[in-house]
């Protein structure tokens, strides 16, 4: 072949870079080099600068689209479930109980975990001896305030026993079998409890009323007694450990002439809304009020009668010891 010869045009054609890729390979190189500068430069940088504008110009054009594609979108979703057949559409609703099923028995064991949680609590704070059991009924009738727990006698269950939950005295065993008891509530009329006032240690006893209310009565007006001052379990009587609160004053009143306050008490310990319940079996020797306590309590009383002319022999020790179930008496034992 003679050199001068040349190649065919095809031939040099196929070597050369085609004149259509040659903008997007400077477009590459261009990116290439905008995201380089646009790593290395601050935030305040013309590139971040071009690029918040952009975006503040186009947010609008965004969310109008977004708007415009949603009842498209739900459409399309309509559609699709219509167009389901009836095994996949059952598959779903299956799925969706089994996990509706879960999550309602997570929730279950996280409420139970935390009232448990809150009894230990109460438990560890007043060094209690107690046991745990769980309300399965309560009262039939408007006329007595009583709950059931799952344990009787056989559990060592005695009738006396103070019944407390998380939020503190809850009532007092008065009917015991052998796997069940009946626990009378302090909001019932029959039900007293010998207390005192925590800041002043003004001695009362909290009784039950008719429309479920709590009084703290036989409190010497000459005693300081506050709205939102604590109410706690004096430990006359020998029933309730001394200090477990019971409420807090919502209203103080005295008219002329009366030897009494009248107060109104206030309690969170309600068995509405809690299903466990701790027992308490036996007390430590520092909570039960000591002989001295109970000589000031009667002090207390003798000079409250004494100077207002009362001839009223239910104070707060007297009704404790007549009792001998810290203040759960009968009738005809309050009168």
């Amino acid at each position: 072949m003679p050199r001068s010869q040349k190649y065919p045009s095809s031939h040099l054609n196929a070597k050369r870079p085609s004149s259509g890729m040659r903008p997007l390979v400077i477009l590459s190189i261009l990116s290439i080099v905008l995201l380089t500068f646009y790593i290395r430069e601050g935030d305040t940088g013309p590139i971040h600068a071009v690029r918040s504008g952009v975006t503040t110009v186009t947010s609008p054009l965004r969310i109008a689209g977004s708007v415009v594609a949603s009842p498209f979108n739900a459409l399309g979703n309509v559609i699709e479930n219509l167009t389901a057949s009836q095994e996949t559409l059952s598959d779903l609703k299956a799925q969706n109980a089994e996990l509706t099923s879960q999550v309602a028995e997570l929730s279950e064991a996280q409420q139970t975990a935390t009232r448990l949680e809150s009894l230990l609590g109460l438990q560890s704070t007043y060094n209690l001896q107690s046991t745990a059991a769980r309300i399965i009924g309560g009262s039939s009738d408007a006329w007595s305030r009583t709950v059931t727990i799952d344990k009787g006698t056989a559990d060592g269950l005695e009738v006396g026993m103070a019944v407390c939950n998380s939020y503190g005295v809850v009532g007092q065993i008065t009917e015991v079998s052998l796997n069940t008891s009946t626990a009378l509530l302090i909001f019932d009329e029959s039900s007293g409890v010998s207390a005192m006032v925590q800041s002043s240690r003004a001695q009362g006893m909290l009784r039950g009323q008719a429309d479920g209310s709590l009084r703290l009565e036989y409190v010497s007006v000459d005693s300081e007694v506050s709205v939102g001052d604590i109410i706690v379990t004096s430990g006359i009587g020998g029933v309730f450990p001394k200090g477990l609160p019971l409420g807090t004053v919502s209203s103080v009143e005295r008219s002329d002439n009366d030897v009494y306050y009248t107060i109104v008490v206030r309690t969170q310990a309600s068995t509405e809304n809690n299903e466990e319940v701790l027992v308490i079996t036996a007390l430590n020797d520092d909570q039960v009020a000591s002989d001295a306590e109970v000589s000031e309590a009667n002090a207390q009383d003798d000079v409250t009668t004494s100077g207002g002319g009362s001839t009223d022999s239910g104070s707060a020790a007297n009704q404790a010891d007549a009792s001998g179930q810290d203040g759960t008496t009968t009738d005809d034992e309050s009168e």
